[in-house]
């Protein structure tokens, strides 16, 4: 059995395995740095899993940053009937691109 775990990062959750590629809301980190997440809610390993309530002590999943990246273009459209008022806006969302190395 593969080892993995389960990190929490910008407010969601992500299950990650050693050499996987990750696409993440905004870190404060430089490309080419290495990064730590220490949210760790769950570890799995050789069929033993280690759960925390809710996060793990002293456990850490180390990546490397790749570097900063712009998300897929959102549209924004306010509209109210009968008033002739119609707004477009787009978005993109700051994402960090890293890659998960030890467990």
């Amino acid at each position: 059995m593969a080892t993995f775990a389960i990190i929490e990062t910008g407010g969601k959750q992500y299950r990650v395995s050693e050499g996987m590629m990750l696409t993440v809301e905004k870190l404060n980190a430089e490309a080419g740095k290495p990064f730590a997440f220490e949210k760790v809610l769950l570890v799995a390993r050789d069929g033993a899993i280690e759960c925390g309530t809710p996060y793990l002590p002293k456990q850490v999943v180390n990546a490397s940053v790749l570097g900063p990246i712009r998300g897929e273009r959102k549209m924004v459209f306010r509209f109210h009937s009968k008033t002739r008022y119609r707004k477009k806006k787009t978005h993109r969302q700051d994402l960090t691109k890293v890659q998960i190395g030890k467990i």
